[in-house]
């Protein structure tokens, strides 16, 4: 199995079907998601075990509050689980989750990633990746119940 990519080594590419709601009421939008078709701003990826379970909530209503604060110091976020687009859209709806969820169904982009557990599905996880396809921040759990705060992942973009 691959180890999670280090600081200032190329971030694995992928294209994931994912899914916005860009607010409560409005109706959501699919697309492809792709890491190198990214390379406007950094980007944060948000890896996650599952929606709606209790400390997955936490974390991406948390970011998803501070949507406004990412998008000040010019960084984007997305979340990645294996849940299908049905379950994300379900989860941000019931939420008011308004950043891009991401469908990982086959554990192939958490497995490049090096953060796939057999039979678990996959670590909670955080990675900053510039412009430029470059990982400059991770946080990789070990047990999956604590996540980087919002403050964190702030101070980590700011100190890139």
């Amino acid at each position: 199995m691959p180890r999670p990519p280090a600081v200032g080594t190329a971030a694995p590419d992928f294209a994931l079907p994912g899914i916005v709601l860009p607010a409560p009421a409005a109706a959501s939008r699919r697309d492809t998601y792709r890491l190198s078709g990214h390379a406007a701003r950094p980007l944060l990826l948000a890896f996650y075990p599952g929606d709606d379970t209790p400390v997955c909530t936490r974390q991406l209503c948390s970011y998803s509050e501070g949507l406004e604060s990412f998008d000040a110091v010019g960084v984007d976020v997305w979340a990645i689980s294996r849940q299908g687009l049905d379950s994300h859209e379900s989860f941000a709806r019931k939420r008011g989750i308004g950043l891009p969820l991401l469908s990982d169904t086959d554990g192939a982009v958490a497995s490049a990633y090096g953060i796939a557990v057999p039979g678990l599905g996959l670590r909670r996880s955080v990675f900053l990746v510039d412009p430029d396809g470059v990982v400059r921040w991770r946080h990789v759990a070990l047990v999956g119940l604590s996540f980087p705060s919002r403050d964190e992942l702030l101070a980590a973009v700011a100190a890139r």
